[in-house]
């Protein structure tokens, strides 16, 4: 039996690209041989993932997401399945494999077989020796002997980017990365909002104080023309007040006084003649 795991080698989430190291790092640890199917660059591998997923595993949207896994044609699950699986021990029935013997895994399983069957032919356990307390010093050497290898997994499937080269072709890159990328489509709509929110209120704003300043510009332009018109006429005014109130010299008066007289003499003459 071949485990198949189906990728995205050039996804554009961060998150996807978590979970799948996450998922081929711990297969690995358990020596779990498996295939992993690039849905990027493979067409097929893209669409048998699609129509092999049961309805019910769908996300809302109908496109599940990697890493995807699967026995030959059997569907094990995604990552959450996966995660829940590994913190309940249970990997290796949940990838449909027989646990190695000797491993936590098989020694639950044998349990779990005999509470539900009763005990084995001669009356015990085998290999089970709870009254000296072995069993349970064991179980917990054997837990932290795993704790200290999934945080070293950990932090060695944050430096290993999984190799996809090998894998068939380039073709629907583009498609797979939009589909990936929908996990996080909703939140990217509100940015998107919120910033176009943002840009139309400052242009609002700016067109705001263009307004303003056209405003007060036609403003003083139309008062320009009033205060010059002003102006000019005190000018005038002053001038014309300047002509009334200059004042006539005394020679000037007598000026006016002789050519009066003369004239008189003038007149007086005529009518003597």
């Amino acid at each position: 039996m071949v485990i198949k795991v189906f990728l995205a080698s050039s996804s554009g989430s961060t998150a996807i690209k978590k979970k799948q190291q996450d998922v081929l790092g711990f297969l690995e640890a358990l020596k779990v041989d498996y295939a992993p199917l690039d849905i990027a660059c493979n067409e097929d591998n893209r669409m048998w993932m699609r129509e092999n997923v049961p309805v019910e595993k769908k996300p809302t949207n109908g496109i599940p997401l990697p890493p995807q896994i699967f026995n030959e044609e059997s569907y094990c699950g995604d990552y959450e399945t996966f995660f829940d699986a590994k913190e309940d021990n249970a990997v290796f029935a949940f990838l449909g494999l027989p646990p190695p013997p000797g491993s936590k895994e098989a020694k639950e399983a044998e349990k779990a077989f005999i509470l539900e069957n009763g005990p084995v032919e001669n009356g015990t356990v085998e290999n089970e020796t709870v009254e000296n307390g072995t069993d349970d010093a064991e179980d917990e050497e054997n837990l932290e002997a795993e704790e200290v290898e999934e945080e070293n997994l950990d932090d060695d499937s944050l430096k290993r980017e999984v190799p996809m080269e090998e894998f068939n072709g380039d073709e629907h890159t583009d498609e797979v990365e939009a589909e990936v990328g929908g996990e996080t489509g909703e939140e990217a709509a509100e940015e998107a909002a919120e910033e176009d929110a943002a840009a139309e209120e400052k242009v609002a704003k700016e067109e705001e104080e263009e307004v303003v300043e056209n405003t007060e510009e036609a403003a003083e332009d139309t008062k320009a023309p009033v205060k010059q018109e002003e102006a000019q006429e005190e000018v005038e005014d002053e001038e014309a007040k300047g002509e009334d109130d200059h004042p006539v010299s005394e020679g000037e008066e007598d000026l006016g006084s002789e050519e009066e007289e003369e004239l008189r003499q003038l007149e007086q003459e005529e009518e003597d003649e």
